[in-house]
């Protein structure tokens, strides 16, 4: 899942992105309320996390210009993610104002964090039935609330890219997934590799599956075009 952090804060954008990335989440960062605009334009969130006081456009006005983004805007597709606002303002007047303004929850700083990773798992599994509904291929069984994987009932010990590219492949059945498209939905913009690092991660992968005994073929190369799940 791909998460976007709006925060001109360095060192609590840092914070954020570090926690969230450990719990396998593809984290991206923004540093103004323009270039949180820019990347809502250009990728797909699961969750925006946002600061309320920003440089160029503030956090109610982008919360507001999103989800009002007409059918014509690239952001339509962010129109309805989940927002979770951030602030050190906690009056109740200012929690109605983020509210009314369109976010779904309001959190003021100082926060703990734990309480703060919980609240974005609650706001995920609103969001998407996906969350909470095992992933299976054949013998492959993955668990994207708790990230355990089996192949035939023996348990896989993943990385968070592969257990990420593994979920992706599974989530996208039969349907050829290049590697710029992994990239894409695994990396955050500020993090992308070289598409032969999606090949090495392939590679340990089927390593790892033909060790429990999966077919050699299970995720089959689709030459001149990428991965799919045979």
């Amino acid at each position: 899942m791909r998460i976007l952090i709006v925060e001109d804060d360095t060192q609590l954008a840092e914070l954020l992105s570090e926690a969230l990335s450990r719990r396998q989440y593809v984290v991206d960062v923004a540093k103004d309320g323009e270039a949180a605009w820019n990347s809502a334009e250009s990728m797909k969130y699961d969750l925006v996390v946002l600061d309320v006081t920003l440089p160029k456009l503030d956090g109610m006005r982008f919360c507001q210009r999103l989800r009002t983004a007409g059918a014509n805007s690239p952001a339509h597709r962010n129109s309805s993610v989940p927002m979770l606002m951030l602030t050190a303002r906690d009056t109740v007047a200012d929690k109605i104002a983020g509210l009314d303004a369109g976010a779904d929850d309001y959190m003021a700083k100082p926060f703990d964090l734990e309480e703060l990773m919980a609240r974005i798992r609650a706001l995920l599994r609103r969001g998407s039935s996906a969350a909470t509904v095992s992933l299976s291929w054949g013998k492959l069984h993955l668990n994207p609330s708790t990230y355990e994987t089996t192949y035939d009932s023996y348990p896989l010990t993943l990385t968070p890219k592969e257990y990420a590219i593994l979920e992706l492949l599974v989530a996208n059945g039969k349907r050829v997934l290049s590697r710029s498209s992994i990239i894409e939905q695994v990396w955050s913009v500020d993090d992308s590799p070289v598409e032969e690092t999606v090949r090495s991660h392939i590679k340990c992968l089927r390593q790892k599956l033909r060790a429990l005994g999966a077919p050699e073929d299970l995720i089959e190369t689709v030459h001149g075009l990428g991965y799919r799940l045979k």
